[in-house]
């Protein structure tokens, strides 16, 4: 009894405690799940199903290392359209109860051509072993572990694939084309309508002549919300300052490499005496001179004339030895350079038809010819070739197992020795121009002609990056952060105009665009533009490869619909010509073409076997409308005026040409069918995406 008096008499101290604790761990579950402002734990969702940031980060790391050199926005964007479809689709297979096995799994896999197609899981018949492709996997699974646990991890996305597989193909299965369709489509493509025609464009009235309001461009966007609905965008303007060599640096640089020519004086620490060092032109040891002066090392290669620098390969190649060309201007390079050596025959142009035997090396799986009939066809094509010198180019089209020259008359260009297996290089080089034979190689045989041999040269360059001086650089630095600061106080255009500089504008940057117009991969801007803490009007300078870039935000638009300036380009031409179509509807008055034709100052012009499917007027362009209502008037009828794309038309009908009815239709039919099929992967993705409910904060961990 005294325990539980004592209880009762701290019953409440309990309930507090006891209370604010909950309270503790409620506020932690919210902190740690995004609440109160803090960053969400999910990258996203689709229709309440959460996309973890942990699981999406590990997938954006996978896909990175699988696909080199793509960056980190761009791999975080196709993985978030990956699992955007994947939540959508999954749906869709629970509804319709679909289950894959491994022998759909497995499918999917050899359906890619480095599995499918890969010896390493061909059976002796050139197909697709599924054992050996399982004895890869489990081997992986010891000898490879990260490599397996990758491959697991990548495994629900390749039975989504196989689902995906099944379901498209039952929506395809549920496109049909009737008969009826198949006729209408035949009479859209053959029946025929000529009529005569008067046209006023849209165009006879200036812009200037009618006015269209924000307000009304924003009415017409609410009444199609659908379709100019859009995407939080931001609008800036940037001012480029590049940090790039000024003219005295330029010249400055010139001097400089110019004075390689010449012999230099220097003072030598060891015979504490003065050294004449010999200029470029001069030198023994051309090697270590270049190396010692140039950004770019000595290469010993022997080049084609093809190959030199376009506007200075003549002056370059025709160089005695030892003579020097130069300072010129490559590619933002100052260089010298001087002729070494000239070589007859350095580089050959070769045409060959490789055929492939079973079992020759990198044969298709496709290629069945034994040895002996591959070099008996390899002979038969060189008599062609010798009879007819000018079939070259098509037999090789038509029998070359090469994929890589098949299709240019299998030509392979400035082929330099060694470059070709020993065999085939060892033809090329030790025969004439013209001469022709047939080669076994490990490939299989080869019909080669020697088509060319070419002069080439080996030349010593002097390369030096025109790059700006320190000084320039500053001056560039300090010109860009003036502007930076400057633009705290006073209005940006001012200061660009004031300093004769060029705004950029950029329209309709989303949070996970990662390239600006103009100066490419800049995700810092983008990021900076969407900030909650950067304002319409301010502005802020980056560091870029290229120089300094001065940014102002000069609009910030929330989703919905289109920004205004944005919705101007497409809505204000439409509610325009609307309102000059009244205007020229005034010039048009008269109920014949004769009438209307003296009114308006137009002529009566003709149209002649226009189609529906392809309802174009000669010398305006498509005019489905115009073309619809002629069809419909029948012949002999005067049609009303009529608005169209790009004026107003008054027409009269002259004739209907019925094309003539066929015994049926199932050519039609079945392309509408099979354009159909075609569509449904493109169609079904656009239609659950419009539908689902999305959550994107994808540009958080971006």
């Amino acid at each position: 009894m005294a325990v539980l008096s004592k209880i009762r008499q701290r019953s409440l101290l309990l309930i507090l405690v006891i209370g604010f604790c909950l309270l503790a761990f409620i506020i932690g579950d919210i902190i740690n799940s995004g609440g109160f402002g803090g960053p969400s734990r999910n990258v996203g969702s689709v229709n309440g199903t959460d996309i973890p940031v942990q699981d999406f980060m590990q997938k954006v790391n996978d896909y990175s290392r699988m696909q080199q050199g793509i960056s980190s926005t761009q791999a975080t964007n196709l993985v978030w359209n990956q699992e955007v479809d994947r939540i959508i689709f999954a749906e869709r297979f629970d509804d319709a109860g679909l289950r894959v096995g491994r022998d759909h799994v497995i499918n999917m896999y050899s359906q890619n051509p480095q599995v499918g197609q890969n010896p390493q899981f061909l059976n002796a018949a050139g197909k697709f072993d599924k054992g050996k492709f399982n004895e890869f996997l489990l081997n992986m699974k010891t000898a490879n572990p990260a490599q397996w646990e990758m491959v697991e991890r990548e495994r629900p996305n390749i039975e989504n694939q196989a689902k995906r597989q099944l379901y498209i193909t039952m929506l395809k299965a549920g496109v049909v084309a009737t008969d009826a369709d198949g006729m209408a489509k035949y009479k859209a493509e053959n029946d025929k309508v000529s009529f005569d025609y008067v046209y006023v464009p849209y165009s006879t009235i200036n812009d200037d002549q009618v006015k269209v309001s924000d307000d009304e461009i924003i009415a017409y966007m609410k009444k199609n919300e659908k379709k100019y609905e859009a995407e939080a965008s931001r609008s800036i303007e940037y001012v480029l300052i590049e940090n790039k060599p000024s003219t005295a640096d330029e010249l400055e640089m010139r001097q400089s490499i110019n004075a390689l020519l010449a012999p230099k004086v220097v003072y030598n620490e060891d015979t504490k005496a003065n050294d004449t060092i010999p200029g470029f032109r001069n030198v023994e040891n051309i090697e270590e001179f270049v190396n010692a002066n140039s950004d770019v090392k000595y290469d010993t290669t022997y080049v084609a004339k093809k190959d030199l620098p376009l506007d200075h390969a003549e002056q370059i190649y025709n160089l005695g030895k030892g003579e020097v060309y130069g300072p010129y201007i490559d590619n933002g390079y100052y260089k010298l350079t001087k002729m070494v050596d000239r070589k007859q025959g350095a580089s050959a142009k070769v045409n060959h038809i490789l055929i492939a035997y079973k079992d020759a090396m990198r044969a298709a799986p496709t290629v069945t010819l034994t040895k002996e009939e591959a070099k008996a066809k390899a002979d038969e094509l060189l008599r062609k070739i010798n009879s007819n010198p000018g079939s070259f180019a098509e037999l090789a089209k038509e029998n070359s197992d090469d994929p890589g020259s098949a299709n240019n008359g299998g030509e392979y260009d400035n082929v330099v020795p060694g470059q070709m297996v020993k065999p085939f290089n060892d033809f090329v080089f030790n025969n004439p121009v013209g001469k022709t034979g047939v080669v076994e190689t490990d490939f299989g045989y080869h019909v080669i002609k020697v088509s060319g041999k070419n002069e080439a040269v080996r030349l010593a360059t002097i390369a030096q990056k025109i790059e700006p001086s320190e000084k320039t650089s500053d001056e560039l630095f300090t010109k860009a952060t003036k502007l930076e600061m400057d633009a705290q106080d006073k209005p940006f255009e001012e200061l660009v105009k004031a300093e004769k500089l060029t705004t950029v504008p950029v329209n309709n940057l989303k949070a996970n665009d990662e390239n600006v117009q103009g100066i490419g991969n800049q995700r810092g801007i983008v990021k900076w533009a969407f900030s909650d803490d950067t304002k319409v009007g301010d502005v802020k300078k980056f560091d870029i490869p290229q120089g300094h870039v001065v940014v102002s935000l000069k609009g910030s638009y929330e989703k919905g619909l289109l920004p205004i300036e944005e919705a101007k380009e497409t809505v204000l031409p439409i509610l325009r010509d609307q309102k000059k179509a009244e205007l020229v509807k005034q010039k048009m008055a008269g109920s014949t073409l004769d009438e209307v034709a003296q009114k308006s100052g137009s002529s009566i012009a003709k149209a002649s076997d226009v189609t529906l499917a392809a309802p174009m007027i000669t010398g305006i362009g498509s005019e489905p409308k115009v073309v619809g209502k002629a069809f419909a008037l029948g012949e002999g009828k005067t049609s009303d005026l009529i608005e169209g794309k790009m004026g107003v038309f008054k027409i009269k009908v002259n004739s209907i040409a019925k094309a003539a009815e066929l015994p049926n239709y199932s050519s039609y039919t079945s392309r509408m069918k099979t354009q159909g099929r075609g569509e449904v992967p493109s169609r079904i993705a656009m239609a659950l995406k419009d539908k689902a409910d999305i959550e994107d904060n994808r540009a958080e961990f971006n």
